[in-house]
């Protein structure tokens, strides 16, 4: 499929998808049921190897098929947008959606209104995760259901831009191209840094550079995939982490960057208080068990706050954060994560990218 027809459309929908014939369908339907539909569905095929691009043909989609790609997710969003903006006006709109994701039906509609505002260079969304895959599904949805609250407490202000779906405005991306290899990192030319391992983070911080702000609204949900296991999560944050960290050291510090870091630095301080009550549990072990009526009351607070930012997730989430200890296990788990990520970033260790093949929706 060619991307040039010689009229400008008014949301573009681009979904890059590698062998998501699966879980396709869930994500092009969500998209024909919304309340204020796109003009135009873009399905960016990249080195498929099943049913991807009969899938996308038949539920209605145009195709993208990537040429020589070697850069994943940026590299195939790089060759359709490098024809694309050169089609649309700046007043044009392209949404960026992964092919595992279910958008809410007002999803395009909320996000527009929300570009109305000029200060504003790009809308994200909130998302949550998938049903199933048991234990560590119900971990990562509580996790998610946490990060959805935060930023509504924010009022919406959004630290990263979820590559699960992101609606861009034209003249914005086509500002990021340009500033790449001066005011911004990256090739030259290019909307997305195909040197950034988190494709997500990176272009959030290329956008907040350029002077523009990012908002996730409530109402700009989105249903995304869990990892269904522990080696499939493993490798996801460590990606996660890994980039996060890398992307600031391409930045630098600056008043984009501070809050970012000061995040970063947080987790490290959290991650030293949680090693430091284990190995002081441990080695008080021996002289009994007594309960201090302080650090009991601090305790329960703390229960406390893990069930209430659970709560819209019903009473299954409430009474698995109610246990605790359970939770307790899976942040160390996040922890063990991050210690990796900052290990493998200062010997530069190669990170790779993992791909999950979702189950039919």
């Amino acid at each position: 499929m060619e991307l040039g027809t010689g009229s400008h459309a008014q949301v573009v929908v681009l979904v890059p998808a590698h062998n998501e014939e699966a879980a396709l369908p869930a994500a092009l339907d969500s998209l024909w049921q919304q309340t204020r539909r796109p003009d135009r569905v873009v399905v960016v095929a990249d080195n498929c190897t099943d049913g991807t691009v009969d899938v996308a043909r038949a539920a209605g989609a145009e195709v993208f098929e990537t040429v020589g790609n070697v850069d994943k997710k940026a590299g195939g969003l790089n060759q359709a947008l490098s024809i694309l903006l050169e089609l649309l006006a700046p007043d044009d709109r392209v949404l960026v959606m992964d092919a595992d994701g279910v958008l809410a039906p007002q999803f395009v509609e909320t996000a527009l209104r929300e570009l109305d505002d000029e200060s504003v260079g790009a809308v994200g969304g909130v998302f949550w995760g998938e049903s199933g895959h048991g234990l560590i599904g119900e971990l990562q949805r509580n996790e998610y259901a946490r990060y959805a609250r935060d930023i509504d407490r924010k009022r919406g202000r959004a630290m990263v831009l979820t590559g699960t779906a992101t609606l861009h405005r034209v003249d914005v991306l086509s500002g990021v191209a340009a500033a790449r290899g001066s005011r911004l990192p990256g090739p030259a030319g290019l909307v997305y840094d195909t040197t950034a391992l988190t494709e997500d983070n990176e272009i959030t911080l290329a956008i907040k550079s350029l002077g523009y702000r990012c908002v996730s609204p409530a109402d700009c949900w989105v249903v995304t995939e869990v990892m269904p296991t522990w080696r499939d999560l493993w490798r996801q944050r460590l990606r996660w982490q890994r980039g996060a960290i890398e992307n600031l050291r391409a930045y630098g510090l600056n008043r984009v960057t501070l809050p970012y870091a000061v995040q970063q630095a947080g987790m490290g301080v959290g991650v030293i208080a949680m090693w430091c009550f284990v190995l002081l549990t441990i080695l008080t072990a021996g002289n009994g068990l007594h309960v201090q009526p302080l650090w009991l009351a601090v305790g329960l607070v703390f229960v406390a706050e893990r069930v209430v930012t659970v709560r819209r997730r019903g009473t299954r989430a409430m009474v698995l954060a109610a246990v605790m200890v359970v939770e307790w296990a899976y942040d160390l788990f996040l922890q063990i994560v991050l210690l990796r990520s900052v290990w493998d970033s200062i010997r530069q260790a190669e990170a790779r990218w993992h791909h999950v093949v979702s189950p039919a929706s």
